[in-house]
């Protein structure tokens, strides 16, 4: 008898989840698994880089991946989670609805941006965070080398300095330059309520970001919120108006809304609550994973983040651990005690941590040199073989 297992979302990780299933049913000689992944189109989107230029270009094809491991495909959207009869209600890109059904449900459709009741956030802020987003702003910054010059249209204010936030503000000034030339004065400005650059970090990235962003010219309003935005800029609780032809939203994110049809507890970011295995406590053919998991990454407290990073390994021990109760295996805990942060300074260069204490080991061109190995290189998918694929699946295998 077939057993489905259903991965819902085609990221980091549920494409990893997709595979390391495949391998262990392949390592076990079972053909009494199915794997199938449900998402609008198979691909990996690298939403890590878009923070960068030709953003259409930054996604990578699955069709020869899934074909090569036996992984089928369902093109659409899931609307509704039924945990009681086991079934998956999606849409097709038609318009027409579907179910599925499945034994092992890993659920990994990931996060999208926070947008809070700001007034003008909606209708004026652009973002990074999904694909068409990105193009959009893209397309908003081409537009902009059309218009007169003005401190307005020359005027770029970031909103959030977390990590996304300060690797577009650290990049946007290249950006604009290619676009205005190199002798207009353009102005890139980070909103930021914290008290400190980069608050969360360790105090030598802290230093480290705060001097690219003096090199870069990147300024930043520090204990400051946002009131309201509108067509030409922003307005500041403080009542600072800054006047900007573009204002990008990158403050937090949340975990999918999918998550809220699971009868679960869940963290203040919507992550649904795993135990060691990745199962949602109450329903244990129900895996969580990715940004859609509040894990424990090791015994010291720490928990997983919502970056590709976790995102690649809690996919492939979810994938493992839902064939494994399918095939009477003992699971794999997850554990991911290796932490490292390699944060894109632009025109600066980089900087690479070591450790959840953040201890700044490069920076500048060598930085550089890792970070681009780790978006170019590392968190793409695996070549379509199955003894490749198979070997970067395995949850136990080195990763950082």
């Amino acid at each position: 008898m077939t057993k489905q297992i259903l991965i819902v979302g085609s990221g980091f990780s549920g494409m990893w989840a997709a595979v390391s299933a495949a391998r262990l049913s392949a390592l076990n000689g079972n053909s009494s698994l199915k794997i199938a992944v449900l998402s609008p189109v198979p691909e990996l989107r690298v939403r890590p880089r878009f923070y960068e230029e030709n953003v259409s270009t930054l996604i990578a094809p699955l069709n020869d991946l899934f074909t090569a491991l036996d992984i089928e495909f369902i093109a659409g959207s899931a609307e509704v989670i039924d945990t009681k009869n086991k079934t998956v209600t999606y849409r097709a890109a038609s318009g027409d609805k579907s179910t599925v059904i499945y034994e092992r449900l890993v659920l990994a459709t990931g996060s999208q941006s926070k947008r809070p009741p700001i007034l003008g956030l909606e209708e004026y802020a652009f973002d990074i965070d999904q694909l068409e987003s990105a193009q959009v702003f893209e397309r908003h910054l081409d537009s902009l080398a059309s218009r007169p010059s003005t401190p307005e249209r020359n005027t770029v204010v970031v909103c959030g300095g977390g990590f996304t936030g300060i690797e577009l503000a650290t990049e946007l000034p290249a950006r604009l330059r290619a676009r205005f030339g190199d002798v207009t004065d353009t102005k890139v400005i980070v909103v930021e309520r914290g008290k400190t650059i980069g608050g969360r970090y360790s105090d030598a990235l802290r230093t480290t970001v705060a001097d690219a962003s003096k090199a870069l010219g990147v300024e930043w309003r520090l204990n400051s919120e946002v009131e309201a935005i509108d067509a030409h800029g922003v307005t500041l609780k403080n009542g600072e108006r800054i006047a900007a032809s573009t204002v990008v939203w990158t403050a937090g994110v949340e975990a999918n809304a999918l998550s809220q049809q699971i009868d679960a507890e869940r963290d203040n970011l919507g992550r649904l609550n795993v135990t060691q295995s990745l199962q949602v406590p109450g329903h244990p053919e129900v895996y969580a994973t990715g940004d859609m998991a509040h894990a424990q990454t090791d015994d010291l407290g720490n928990t997983a983040l919502m970056t590709c990073q976790h995102a690649i390994q809690l996919g492939k021990f979810a994938g493992h651990n839902a064939a494994a109760s399918l095939l009477n295996i003992e699971p794999y805990p997850y554990r991911q005690v290796n932490y490292v942060t390699c944060l894109d300074l632009g025109g600066w260069g980089a900087v690479y941590t070591e450790g959840w204490e953040q201890a700044v080991k490069s920076v500048r061109d060598e930085a550089k040199k890792i970070k681009i190995a780790i978006t170019n290189e590392l968190i793409y998918p695996p070549a379509a073989d199955k003894g490749v694929a198979f070997a970067a699946a395995d949850p136990l295998a080195k990763f950082v």
